[in-house]
């Protein structure tokens, strides 16, 4: 019998990060741990694609976490189809079965068993948290075992480690259940508190405490199945404190058109110039336009905070990443990260943009997980959206604030030091030096596992 693997991907996982991690540590000490640079943009979405398939951004196509569809003229955030990820995937073709815990685009995967964080829309507007699973029989299974997924844990203000406890007790029901040859475990607590905070506040010592007892616990839990672990992560986050909102500017340039929506601004990105898709400390370009390429360029080096105007044909080449990808993409200075803002007033601020909204907002918003400090009774709020939820009626849970100030951690640039890149833990990670090795990092250990042991 061939013997099997498990990887964690403990997001925010870097050298110095690791220091502040006693157990996984100790653990890692007897192992090898190699930095590398991260994907480009350095965002989950992308990353885990390139781990996934071995193939450059350009080729699998994943250019961030969301994109502008130029047919649909729509930007999408984080769809979860994983026919939208090109290539062949990490488990096609390895022997034995595969487990897909939580890891991005896991609906319609190949992978025999994943699941997903999943919500249930009512035609009334209503919203139910839930999890996609596949086989589709084995949700109710997973959740008659473990209890409902945490979903206010997972994304928003209560974001916290009831979530990766609750994926990391899914990954131990499906090998207890199934016994896949691989295990692909995402664990995304440290995410949370390294933006909220910053990754030298104090705030972060209980949280890097909390991910460092569920991933040893999960590791020693495989380890004594026989299972070998190998530890991985996306990228590091580098502290910020400065905001740019690229969309307001194109709009005093009279470059952006907005919709007037019952009194509130939504932005109209056919009818624009030009916009930006913010992703963290990189921002997706759009030119509708082409004449006005130049000032848009001028504009652009004139930002502070801008350090680098990259060119979407060098990076993402003929294929589909080309496709999706802005003509420009622009990247943050190490202490700086992009908004999607786009409004001049906050009173015409659409009603999504103080709620918990990734899809319909046209960019990634990380003060998501704030509450509005400005609000006297923010939880008297929710128990009253609650309540009205409970009773069938419909409302905003209007919480988060529109300061973007209140963002300490981002990520998403390539050019980072090398204790705040990426890791790979385990043997033969010494390999490792891209994100696409990640990829044959993985692969080696499956084949090596199943010569060895079979």
């Amino acid at each position: 019998m061939s013997k099997r693997i498990a990887v964690l991907n403990v997001v925010g996982l870097t050298q110095k990060v690791l220091a502040e991690m006693p157990r996984l540590r100790e653990w890692a000490e007897k192992r090898t741990v190699q930095n590398f640079k991260p994907a480009f943009p350095a965002v989950t979405c992308t990353a885990q694609s390139s781990y996934l398939t071995g193939r450059s951004v350009g080729e699998h196509g994943i250019v961030g976490n969301g994109w502008y569809d130029r047919e649909a003229a729509e930007v999408k955030f984080w769809k979860q189809s994983n026919h939208l990820v090109k290539g062949e995937k990490l488990w096609e073709g390895l022997p034995g079965t595969c487990a897909k815990m939580f890891w991005w685009y896991n609906m319609y995967s190949s992978a025999d068993f994943s699941a997903t964080p999943r919500p249930l829309y009512p035609a009334d507007g209503r919203k139910f948290f839930d999890i996609h699973t596949q086989p589709m029989e084995m949700r109710e299974d997973l959740k008659g075992d473990l209890g409902d997924f945490p979903f206010p844990a997972f994304w928003g203000p209560k974001a916290g480690i009831d979530s990766s406890k609750w994926i990391a007790d899914s990954a131990r029901w499906i090998e207890e259940k199934e016994t896949p040859a691989m295990n692909l475990v995402y664990l995304p607590h440290l995410d949370y508190g390294l933006q909220k905070y910053g990754p030298g506040a104090p705030e972060m010592i209980p949280e890097y405490a909390a991910i460092d007892e569920v991933t040893v616990d999960l590791i020693t839990f495989f380890e004594q199945r026989e299972i070998e672990v190998l530890v991985l992560s996306e990228y590091g986050i580098s502290e910020v404190s400065q905001a740019i909102h690229l969309n307001r500017l194109f709009r005093e340039k009279g470059w952006i058109q907005v919709k007037d929506e019952l009194g509130l601004e939504t932005l109209d990105c056919g009818g624009c110039q030009v916009f930006a898709v913010a992703d963290h400390q990189v921002a997706h370009i759009y030119l509708n336009d082409s004449s006005i390429e130049n000032e848009v360029r001028d504009l652009l080096q004139s930002v502070e905070g801008v350090e680098e105007i990259r060119e979407g044909a060098d990076l993402w080449g003929e294929g589909i990443g080309r496709e999706r990808g802005g003509e420009l993409v622009v990247v943050a200075k190490a202490n700086a990260w992009f908004t999607y803002y786009y409004w001049l007033d906050d009173e015409k601020a659409p009603d999504f943009a103080r709620c918990i909204d990734i899809h319909r907002k046209p960019g990634y918003d990380p003060v998501e997980l704030f509450l509005d400090p400005e609000m006297k009774f923010p939880l008297l709020k929710i128990a009253g959206f609650l309540l009205k939820k409970k009773i069938g009626l419909r409302g905003l849970m209007d919480v988060i604030p529109l300061d973007a100030n209140l963002v300490k951690g981002s990520h998403g640039r390539d050019d980072v030091p090398a204790d705040e890149q990426p890791v790979a833990i385990g043997n033969g990670a010494d390999s490792v030096h891209t994100a696409e090795d990640v990829y044959h990092w993985i692969k080696q250990s499956s084949h090596k596992n199943s010569q060895n042991h079979s």
